[in-house]
């Protein structure tokens, strides 16, 4: 009857959570979409609110630690007590809105690194900063990442940003500080006070365990990105690859070393290295289109040894962030032939195009030899995308759709009940 770790993902187009015994199998999962919009943060805890509801209170009184993971690059203005702006200055900026008015005075700040970008946080803070000016709204601010902040509210105490989140923002995982002068600048206040996956920060306070029904004394763990999450639920071994098919296409592999470059993420996870990059296409895109059980359905049609013939890029908007940086870069979702089950197949191809050109590039910038890909997320449900992606890939693909963000936080939290 020991404690129990719980997990809360924030994911691209939901909210999951998992509770799982240290070392031990997972006991129960819970998911549902966001009750207003990604960029609602209330509605990330009213969403978590009623997921804990539905965990059985035998289970629920048990939680000894919490962690959370969410999607890298939605961020958010507030408050010290956390507390969103004004009116739109209260919405987060999604993970894959790129600011191009801001990615000069960002490649300026930072110099090098992920947040030299229009598609990282650097742009997307110095965008928020500049409305908040033009609104006349002073300060003091805070900016907060997704899970940094939720986290800040299970605490009380919206101070901190865990390291894996803020990568976009010019952390500086080597150096351990904030790259280039981005640490000198005036609003520099606004950055949070950085730690690293796996700390545990504290316990919640008694008005949200009693919101949430969850203990008192349940400590709160610095959690990781989303696609760091997935990694943590895979366990992958020396030479795998990690593919997370949802709304939008990540890659992930252990490094040896650290690797940078435009648009790769480098991340340290239970002290190794973990590469990747995430591009702004992914398996949402098939949802403009059809609904689930139309690509069940119009995927059994399809024969991955018979290529459709066309060649589709299936961004949802312009800009992409990896395997190439270009915010430019705009979607090709036609010609769209007569068959849908064609149509179907073209956009996959498209995707899986996507997939080789991201391993391609991480190879290129120094990731070890990939022998094997694992595949997490609603896409991992496919079995003729698995076929085709394994052709394209040629590596063996393992489709593993039962593993979660929200597991591999629930993991990460449940690790921290075993130390002395």
């Amino acid at each position: 009857m020991g404690g129990l770790g719980l997990g809360i993902d924030l994911g691209s187009s939901g909210l999951r959570i998992a509770l799982v015994a240290p070392g031990g199998p997972r006991l129960v999962e819970e998911a549902s979409p966001y009750p207003c919009s990604l960029d609602h943060p209330w509605g990330w805890v009213s969403g978590v609110e009623a997921l804990c509801t539905r965990l059985p209170e035998e289970l629920r009184c048990r939680v000894g630690a919490i962690a959370i993971d969410g999607t890298s690059g939605t961020l958010l203005l507030c408050r010290p007590n956390g507390e969103p702006g004004p009116g739109r200055l209260g919405q987060a900026l999604p993970y894959h809105q790129a600011c191009r008015e801001q990615a000069a005075a960002a490649a300026a700040l930072a110099g090098r690194g992920p947040a030299c970008s229009a598609s990282g946080s650097l742009a997307r803070a110095l965008h928020l900063l500049a409305a908040a000016s033009q609104a006349k709204e002073s300060g003091p601010w805070l900016l907060r990442h997704q899970a940094d902040w939720l986290m800040g509210w299970l605490l009380g105490d919206w101070r901190w940003g865990e390291e894996g989140n803020n990568l976009r923002l010019g952390w500086d995982l080597q150096r351990q500080a904030w790259a280039g002068t981005i640490g000198q600048q005036a609003w520099a206040r606004a950055l949070p006070e950085v730690c690293a996956s796996g700390t545990v920060l504290g316990t919640l306070t008694v008005e949200v365990a009693a919101r949430l029904g969850l203990p008192r004394h349940a400590q709160v763990v610095a959690g990781s990105t989303d696609a760091n999450a997935g990694v943590l639920a895979a366990e992958p071994r020396d030479g795998d690859g990690i593919t997370v098919l949802g709304t939008t296409l990540v890659l992930k592999q252990f490094s040896p070393v650290p690797i940078e470059g435009a648009g790769i993420s480098c991340h340290r996870v239970n002290g190794r290295w973990l590469v990747g990059g995430a591009s702004n296409a992914g398996a949402g895109i098939l949802r403009r289109f059809f609904r689930d059980d139309q690509i069940a359905a119009l995927s059994r049609q399809m024969d991955p040894n018979q290529a459709s013939g066309l060649t589709l890029r299936p961004l949802p908007a312009r800009g992409e962030r990896f395997p190439v940086d270009d915010p430019e870069l705009e979607p090709v979702l036609e010609p769209r032939p007569i068959s849908d089950a064609r149509y179907l197949q073209a956009l996959l191809e498209g995707l899986t195009q996507i997939e080789r050109e991201g391993w391609r590039r991480l190879k290129q910038a120094g990731t070890p030899p990939l022998r094997r890909v694992i595949t997490l997320g609603g896409g991992a449900r496919n079995p003729q995308w698995r076929r085709l992606r394994q052709q394209v890939l040629g590596v063996p693909v393992l489709n593993r759709p039962g593993l979660s963000a929200a597991l591999g936080m629930a993991r990460l939290a449940a690790s921290t009940l075993l130390q002395p």
